[in-house]
């Protein structure tokens, strides 16, 4: 009897693990409160009474995002900080602008596994599955091509057309997160010693300095 109970609690704690998400919501809403001073594992609720419809609409992702930068491309996001009435829900959107030649450089996101749907243009896309093996899943996308990016690997996009780039991200969390890899590692603040990033990726320490100068 008692090796069953056990056998039923490391089943229990393993279906915990495999099921984790964002938690699944107990009520018709729960648009986020901002204002609260309370801190909890998400946003609180704004008092029921107190909500509209505005709460649940973001309006502008029909405007192209500027991507005059250095890396030729611009996310729109729409997370619960942008839409308070995804709290609790589970989803969030972006929009991605790419100029030719654009990329969404190597990231990830943390909480959430994106779907990505193209909507025009053509896209260069991948992602890297963990270690040991590192093996890296590339596609190239047209007009209505959707892929899938799992959550917490590596990913990037890049417009391999000759004229603009846009594709709609969907992501299964209010909250996704996003952790560019060049910007963490090379930009991070304070900086990341030197000695440990030139023995991590086998350079010279004035590689690192260079680098880390354009983050």
């Amino acid at each position: 009897m008692m090796s069953r109970i056990l056998i039923f609690g490391v089943l229990l704690a393993t279906c915990s693990i495999a099921f984790a998400s964002d938690p699944s919501p107990l009520q018709d809403f729960c648009v986020a409160d901002a204002n609260s001073p309370v801190l909890v594992n998400g946003v609180v609720c704004k008092d029921a009474k107190l909500v509209k419809a505005d709460d649940f609409l973001f309006r502008g992702l029909h405007v192209m995002g500027n991507t005059s930068n250095d890396v030729g491309s611009n996310v729109t996001a729409v997370t619960v900080a942008e839409l308070a009435g995804l709290n609790t829900l589970g989803i969030s959107l972006a929009r991605i602008d790419f100029a030719p030649g654009g990329i969404n450089p190597p990231h990830t996101h943390p909480r959430a596994t994106e779907v990505l749907t193209v909507i025009e243009g053509s896209l260069l896309v991948g992602f890297v599955t963990s270690n040991p093996d590192n093996r890296l899943f590339t596609k190239m996308l047209e007009k209505g091509d959707v892929f899938v990016f799992p959550q917490g690997l590596i990913h990037f996009q890049k417009n391999v057309g000759y004229g603009h780039a846009l594709a709609i991200a969907g992501l299964s969390s209010q909250n996704p997160g996003v952790i560019t890899i060049a910007n963490a590692v090379f930009g991070s603040n304070p900086d990341i010693a030197e000695d440990i990033l030139a023995k991590a990726f086998q350079v010279d320490i004035k590689v690192v300095r260079q680098i880390q100068s354009k983050f």
